[in-house]
């Protein structure tokens, strides 16, 4: 098996580093990445990057990206540097990773034309909303409404779990517009301004002490008539090729250097004056999980392979199987870090000083990992319902294994 680029691909890697020495320097790196890099820093990286061409290489000239031909090879290599430089190469999943793709694919030109370019930029910050109190794995259930009253929609209802809402400007969401059509039929997937009366956003407070979250209520809120995507009914279409590009978790460099890390956490952790590592359960625990990152490598590669040959392969599927082996792989090694930490986890928010044995210091916060991985079965599509998509339209298994009476 031969997994090397060839000679013109590793030049396109060299070439790729250094632009990222010059434009994204060591001082700039490290586990806080782009999060600790005031957002115009963040803007001129990524126009600089653009101009350049490496980045939004599919994405039409005429709505800001750079237009380029397809190459899976290019692709990939850029992800590999970009993300193991802690580069802001997308600025906000909801935005460049969700709303883009959907509106190439979906949306009016004027839609594309005023909405596209500048949340590639970073102008416009988006959040989604999706979720409510009573509708999360059965989404279809919601019940947040829009009405058409003239030339606008008047929006009613409660969001939840919606990231970035605070400093959004504008929210993509799913709304009942037809109460009396079947469940799945009777929803528009709409574009809103967050900010206008009528809408409060409430922080929600997460297990590890962090507000990423929000719930977002409606009252009477305005959006004009023609800010819907697709056709008034089409939401549930819509929604699903905007999940399809919020499912496509899973690869990138994460697991290795996830593993990587407690694996130096292993080394350097004392368990009764000895090194964790020295310890026979330990050693299998890190066996097992290195031996399940390298499935995750081998799969993706083998899914990049088909890509770059023109294989026949559903994309959507493999990704969703990534997310959930992903998912799975996540748990079980920050699960490891937080048996490592033993008690002195105990010590955390308050002191983390501790978190210095590890590689990356003080970042490499692990009860933080750890409590907020407990939401990786549920975030971007929950794991249960991953498995029955993956079953029943990947695999075509029946919906339900009970026999008609």
């Amino acid at each position: 098996m031969d997994l090397a680029y060839g000679p013109e691909y590793d030049d396109f890697r060299a070439e790729i580093r250094a632009f990222l020495a010059q434009a994204w320097p060591e001082s700039r790196r490290g586990d806080a990445g782009a999060h600790g890099v005031a957002p115009e820093t963040q803007r001129a990286f990524v126009a600089a990057a653009l101009e350049r061409k490496y980045l939004y290489r599919s994405i039409p000239a005429k709505y800001g990206g750079a237009e380029q031909p397809f190459d899976a090879l290019r692709e990939s290599i850029i992800a590999d540097e970009f993300n193991a430089a802690g580069a802001p190469w997308r600025l906000g999943a909801q935005g460049v990773g969700m709303i883009v793709p959907t509106l190439l694919e979906g949306g009016a030109e004027w839609q594309k034309e005023k909405f596209i370019p500048p949340t590639l930029h970073g102008d416009y910050v988006w959040c989604q909303g999706y979720s409510e109190p009573g509708a999360g794995s059965d989404l279809a259930s919601l019940r947040s409404t829009a009405r058409l009253e003239g030339d606008e929609w008047v929006i009613n209802g409660h969001k939840v779990w919606t990231s970035d809402a605070r400093d959004a400007n504008y929210m993509f969401g799913m709304f009942r517009t037809k109460p009396d059509a079947p469940k799945h039929a009777g929803i528009s997937y709409l574009l809103l301004e967050m900010n206008q009366p009528g809408i409060d956003v409430r922080p929600l407070r997460q297990i590890n002490g962090a507000t990423h979250f929000f719930e977002v209520f409606f009252t009477d809120v305005r959006a004009p008539a023609d800010w819907i995507v697709g056709e008034r009914g089409q939401g549930w279409h819509m929604a699903r090729i905007n999940l399809k590009h919020e499912r496509n978790f899973g690869g990138g460099n994460l697991p290795r250097s996830r593993f990587e890390e407690v694996l130096e956490l292993a080394k350097a952790t004392q368990i009764d004056g000895r090194p964790a590592i020295e310890y026979h359960d330990v050693r299998q625990k890190l066996a097992s999980l290195e031996a399940r990152v390298r499935c995750i490598e081998t799969m993706n590669m083998r899914q990049l392979s088909a890509t770059a040959n023109n294989e026949d392969a559903d994309v959507a599927l493999a990704t969703m199987v990534n997310k959930l082996y992903n998912t799975d792989l996540g748990e079980d090694t920050v699960t490891l870090a937080y048996e490592l930490i033993g008690d002195r986890g105990l010590l955390a928010p308050e002191d983390t000083s501790w978190n210095s044995i590890a590689s990356g210091g003080p970042g490499a916060d692990w009860v933080d990992r750890y409590l907020f991985q407990l939401a990786g079965a549920i975030a971007a599509g929950s794991s249960n319902i991953q498995r029955n998509v993956i079953g029943e339209r990947g695999l075509g298994l029946p919906r339900d294994l009970r026999q008609p009476s």
